[in-house]
């Protein structure tokens, strides 16, 4: 039986993959290990001396390079040749529109951002995207996967988009009066149970553009992903429980009840 995720044979995929699974493997541990990467709340001391953004330019500069190729893709002969590689497309390219859309019209902010944690990030998605889409097109030809999660996929994605837009909104009503820039214990939706629930969510929206993609590759960016913002939810807790003593034990890191 033909296994449930693509993998095309080649050094450059496997160069890829290693690439992507190294990389994320490494912020992930840095994150766990309390090494944050300086943006929102995590921005220390340390980064005061360093060239700083607008954090709104910022996560612009995060998130519009990823969502250009993705746009881009759509011009490229070949790029979106079949169903499973239009679709996969078209999610990437919905998952970084969103963000830059949230950017631009819901995110309130209270802290700059080091220009170098912007480049840092933005790469990161924007080599995961294009990756993305090319080993789609390299995966062309090999026989589709026993199990198609293509449908499940798309569903699985909305389910994560929603979710995340739905708890970010939740987060910039934190400070609806547009003076306020003090940080507060989010209220609301999941964060009665989870202090990083927008983090569940986009880990859930990662795994439906794996399960859309069904290569290999697209799975380690899941992964990856859900490892790396595992331990972003993990400092986020004990941030807040070190800041507010009012904050609820009950309240988990990122999944409710569980972790």
């Amino acid at each position: 039986m033909w296994p449930p995720f693509l993998y095309a044979p080649s050094p450059l995929v496997a160069a890829l993959t290693a690439a992507c699974a190294a990389s994320l493997a490494v912020l992930a541990i840095s994150e766990f290990r309390g090494g944050n990467l300086a943006y929102s709340k995590f921005v220390g001391a340390g980064a005061r001396a360093r060239l700083l953004l607008p954090s709104r330019a910022g996560m612009l500069v995060i998130y519009a390079p990823a969502l250009a190729a993705a746009l881009a893709s759509f011009a490229v002969p070949g790029a979106v040749e079949g169903t499973r590689a239009g679709f996969l497309c078209a999610a990437v390219a919905a998952h970084f529109l969103k963000r830059v859309l949230e950017v631009l019209f819901v995110h309130r902010y209270s802290e700059s951002m080091p220009l170098g944690t912007a480049l840092l990030i933005s790469s990161c998605y924007l080599f995961n995207a294009v990756a993305m889409i090319y080993v789609q097109r390299l995966s062309r030809g090999l026989p589709e996967p026993a199990v198609d999660l293509l449908c499940l996929g798309v569903l699985v994605f909305a389910v994560g988009a929603a979710g995340n837009f739905y708890h970010h909104l939740l987060l910039s009503r934190l400070r609806a009066g547009g003076g306020d820039k003090g940080y507060k214990i989010p209220r609301g939706g999941l964060f009665e149970l989870a202090v990083c629930p927008h983090y569940l969510f986009e880990i859930v929206a990662f795994f439906g553009l794996a399960m859309i993609s069904q290569t290999v590759y697209a799975l380690v960016v899941a992964v990856g992903s859900a490892a790396y913002l595992a331990g972003r939810s993990s400092a986020t807790r004990k941030w807040y429980a070190s800041k507010f003593e009012e904050f609820p034990a009950r309240v988990k890191a990122l999944v409710p009840y569980v972790w």
